[in-house]
């Protein structure tokens, strides 16, 4: 698989690790999206429930799975030249026909994989949505041999037929999130990354770099002793994507209760625009809660206390 490609997929697995959320049954002839995903459909006969394993549907006792990846547009080329390679281990007679849906209209492999001691049948729906909505998605369906009286090929395709898209769920995947938000000062949820990542900002539009913006995230590999952290710090808010970046003041502090590290620094943006920006670490064993506020410099005395609500308001679930 193409390195970018595999990002893209362990970033739409990643939410797995959150999941667990109650589910109510759907009814017949009933749409249903897994928590936090913008693609659903309406579930064949039997007993589909939502996974734990993966993100999708499974009914464990007849080994059946509907696995759904909800990706960036950028990601649909690599998908369609994936799912249309000759070499696909496992599987034979594959058959690729355009394939008409709810939400437009992909391409659809069918193909069976056959072992000393299975055979499974595997659709694989591919599509990109209309190019508003940011979204290229992937559907794998595997039936055994043995569960094709429940699970038709008539039934997986009437399934499949039904696939719909929906506006991103911000306020499920914020679900998700090993994090509250308890104040967001004025700023607006762009985009929630499960397992860890909340991007904000203030103004019209959904480009950050043209106005302020806050940035809260979990990540792993902190250092343990409290003299590394400074250079952990430092080390971490040079990947920031931005020119010029030049500290100002570093400081290690109280955030919540636990250590943390606070850097205040310049830097410019895009247009050559004065930045202003800090970065916060919050320190608890090997983990580590960063938020970054970025702001313009002229603003910065009315965006600073802002992003420090926001810093103040964030627990752990």
């Amino acid at each position: 698989m193409p390195r970018r490609l595999m990002s893209y997929v362990v970033t739409a697995w990643a939410v797995l690790a959150a999941w667990g959320s109650p589910w109510a049954p759907a009814f017949a002839g009933e749409v249903v999206f897994p928590v936090g995903m913008r693609v659903g459909l309406e579930l064949p006969g039997g007993d589909l429930k939502p996974s734990t394993r993966f993100p999708g549907f499974e009914d464990i006792d007849r080994k059946v799975s509907v696995t759904i990846i909800d990706l960036p547009a950028a990601a649909y080329p690599e998908l369609e030249r994936a799912a249309e390679s000759k070499i696909q281990p496992g599987l034979t007679e594959p058959k690729r026909e355009q394939f008409s849906f709810s939400g437009g209209t992909g391409k659809l492999i069918s193909a069976q994989a056959q072992g000393a001691n299975f055979k499974t049948h595997r659709w694989t729906l591919v599509a990109a949505a209309p190019a508003d909505k940011d979204l290229a998605m992937a559907i794998n369906v595997d039936v055994p041999e043995a569960a094709l009286a429940v699970y038709s090929e008539a039934a997986i395709r009437k399934a499949l037929s039904t696939v719909t898209f929906r506006p991103t769920p911000i306020q499920e995947q914020l679900g998700l999130l090993p994090f509250k938000l308890g104040e967001l000062a004025g700023f607006r949820v762009v985009k929630a990354a499960p397992p860890a990542t909340v991007i904000m900002t203030d103004g019209p539009s959904d480009e950050i770099v043209k106005q302020p913006f806050i940035i809260v995230s979990i990540g792993q590999g902190a250092p343990e002793q409290p003299d590394d952290r400074a250079k952990f710090a430092r080390d971490m808010l040079s990947s920031a994507p931005l020119r010029e970046l030049v500290p100002q003041s570093a400081e290690a502090m109280r955030i919540g209760g636990v250590p943390g590290f606070e850097i205040r620094a310049n830097a410019k943006g895009p247009a050559d625009d004065p930045l202003s920006l800090v970065q916060w670490l919050r320190f608890s064993g090997g983990s580590y809660l960063r938020i970054v506020g970025v702001g313009s410099k002229a603003d910065w005395d009315a965006l600073f206390p802002r992003f420090r609500a926001v810093r103040d308001g964030v627990a752990m679930r």
